[in-house]
């Protein structure tokens, strides 16, 4: 291979941001390259984080519902866990998805570099190959590159200590072993869908939060019913706590804690630090070129995703957040198509978040928070699960769905879930919200039953105080 490569498109980094823009400027006919710190494609989302961890995450529903079946009359008894067995599959289903997706930059003529890739100025770049890569070229030169490098867990200083019982998420994905104790530092979706996992292997789970509540910044009417179902599941939850010092010990790691009515001391078999993720954007040569960070170091770009530096775009965690995989999925093509020459912006205003814990939480749009701060006159209307008939045929009435609406308009701002599937349910919102509907629209579509969706139509119905299943006056 040449010592320099030259090609119109470079994507540096492929995860679900980065393989996603590299096909899509393939597909409209730009000759790209696809360069990537590791050998398999895939980034955090697949590799170490949404993919692995919804793997498990399904396994934790299953033994959750097995052990609940006891109460509706069906016993299968407490379930064997051979560790070993579920790490290969959930390594499996990372291995067929990876390979498909070197697959698919193939099948476009994507050209896959194992290599690490650093800006010598705004046209050129720099190539380290990876361990074992071959015909790596020297040097790419380019027309336009995309950045999407990622990002990677924030552990500080004082809980980097001696010890493999000290994790990041990368690590307890990995599976080592079902620890008797597993502490898990910090109350956010990470450390809460981790904790849901060991909980469901075995694990005494404790949660520490320095703030007075589960997935803070989450509006508290979806947090309330997950955080009464986890207070069964886990150990112990601990709010208004600190984290003080981390000590490796023979027995595990000796944890201290500042907080009212919490032990100053406990000893765990393994500790999990989640509080947290901060962009890739060391060593990439960023100085040669006119690219700018902001304070919290993500890179700065406009509404088509290009930087300070024209021939140059940013998308996915290190252009900021929401640090979500389907947030890059669509900067991806946004700035794929800008470099194509198409008129086009990142302008969505409903990006669903969604907690896959049990029960899973899900939002889209502005919250009720967001509209109080906003001066916004809005109402909310909120159907509870237990008026559902499918919410009860899944012994799982302990959901709720909420609408926050624009009094004036009737407009649906945005919409929070909270039970099984809200995560799947979530989708309908997005529609909703970006079409610009009304609470009329969603109340008067048919909604197929017995369904959870219908949650949704009833929360809409209960808006005009006209819901079948709950009372409300008139409006």
């Amino acid at each position: 291979m040449a010592e320099t490569l030259k090609t119109q498109v470079v994507v540096i980094g492929a995860g679900p941001g980065g393989y996603a823009a590299a096909f899509h400027a393939a597909d409209m006919g730009l000759k790209t390259v696809l360069v990537n710190a590791e050998a398999d494609p895939g980034g955090v989302c697949l590799l170490r984080g949404c993919i692995p961890s919804k793997a498990l995450l399904h396994m934790a529903k299953v033994i959750g519902e097995a052990r609940h079946a006891a109460a509706c009359g069906v016993e299968f008894g407490e379930p064997k866990i051979d560790i070993d067995k579920l790490r290969a599959w959930k390594d499996g289903v990372i291995k067929k998805l990876s390979g498909g997706v070197k697959q698919l930059a193939g099948l476009r003529k994507v050209q896959y570099i194992h290599a690490r890739a650093r800006f010598l100025d705004a046209h050129t770049l720099e190539l380290k190959p990876g361990d074992g890569a071959q015909g790596v070229p020297e040097r790419i030169e380019f027309e336009h590159a995309i950045l999407a490098t990622g990002s990677r867990p924030t552990v500080p200083a004082a809980f980097q200590i001696d010890s493999d019982r000290v994790m990041s998420s990368n690590g307890a994905l990995e599976l080592p072993d079902v620890p008797g104790r597993f502490l898990v530092v910090g109350g956010g979706y990470i450390g809460l869908e981790m904790g849901t996992v060991y909980a469901a292997l075995g694990s005494k789970v404790t949660v520490v939060e320095l703030t007075d509540g589960l997935l803070p910044g989450v509006d508290r009417d979806l947090v309330r019913p997950l955080q009464a179902q986890l207070q069964k599941k886990f150990e112990a939850i601990c709010l208004n706590t600190k984290v003080t010092d981390l000590t490796p010990v023979e027995t595990g790691v000796k944890v201290a804690l500042e907080g009212e009515g919490v032990a100053p001391e406990m000893t765990f078999d393994r500790v999990l630090v989640s509080i947290g993720r901060r962009p890739n954007n060391e060593n990439l040569g960023l100085e040669n070129t006119r690219v700018q960070l902001t304070e919290r170091g993500f890179v700065k770009a406009d509404a088509s995703r290009r930087t300070d530096e024209p021939s140059i775009y940013a998308i996915g965690d290190i252009a900021g957040e929401p640090m979500l995989a389907h947030k890059a999925h669509r900067e991806a093509k946004v700035a794929a198509e800008a470099i194509a020459g198409k008129s086009v912006t990142f302008d969505s205003i409903a990006i669903p978040a969604v907690v896959f814990t049990d029960p899973e939480v899900a939002w889209a749009g502005m919250m009720e928070n967001e509209a109080k701060t906003k001066g916004i006159d809005y109402a909310v209307a909120k159907f509870p699960w237990g008026a559902s008939g499918r919410a009860l045929t899944l012994d799982a009435p302990m959901g709720v769905t909420k609408l926050v609406i624009d009094k004036s308009t009737e407009r649906v701002l945005g919409v929070g879930i909270v039970g099984v599937d809200a995560g799947d349910l979530i989708s309908e919102a997005v529609l909703a919200i970006e079409m610009g509907a009304a609470a009329r629209d969603i109340a008067d579509s048919i909604h197929p039953h017995p369904t959870l969706s219908e949650t949704i139509m009833e929360a809409a119905d209960v808006f005009y105080g006209e819901a079948t299943h709950v009372t409300r006056a008139k409006k």
